[in-house]
């Protein structure tokens, strides 16, 4: 087989981006007892932005983790607006080049919502 002269594609992974997504929790907190429901819910968060983001180093905003606990240990509210982040990593001596950061979007209702994409100058 002959080899071709095309260039890899750039990796999108490595880019900064900026995304707001609903997302569910009361989906993925479902059959968690009380008393793990809001640490729970911390968790799943954080793997949803693993998930969207490929960044393994993921960091929420003190604003987002006050509005899971705001109803207790129990009652996480179902749907949360979140805003996800990958930015550069100033941090020289870190593993990852980048980061995400999860932040909380307030907003009256979740219908008709979509994710929605920023270019990464904004903020």
């Amino acid at each position: 087989m002959a080899k071709t002269n095309e260039k890899k594609a750039k990796s999108a992974i490595n880019e900064v981006v900026t995304r707001e997504y609903t997302v569910n929790l009361h989906k993925r907190l479902h059959g968690i007892g009380f008393k793990k429901r809001a640490p729970r819910a911390i968790k799943e968060l954080k793997k949803f932005a693993v998930q969207q983001m490929g960044t393994p180093d993921v960091r929420i905003d003190t604003r987002l983790n006050k509005q899971l606990w705001s109803k207790g240990i129990r009652n996480v509210p179902f749907r949360v607006r979140v805003r996800l982040s990958r930015r550069r990593n100033d941090d020289e001596d870190s593993a990852n080049k980048l980061f995400t950061l999860v932040t909380y979007i307030p907003v009256a209702n979740f219908k008709g919502l979509q994710t929605e994409n920023f270019d990464g100058s904004q903020e």
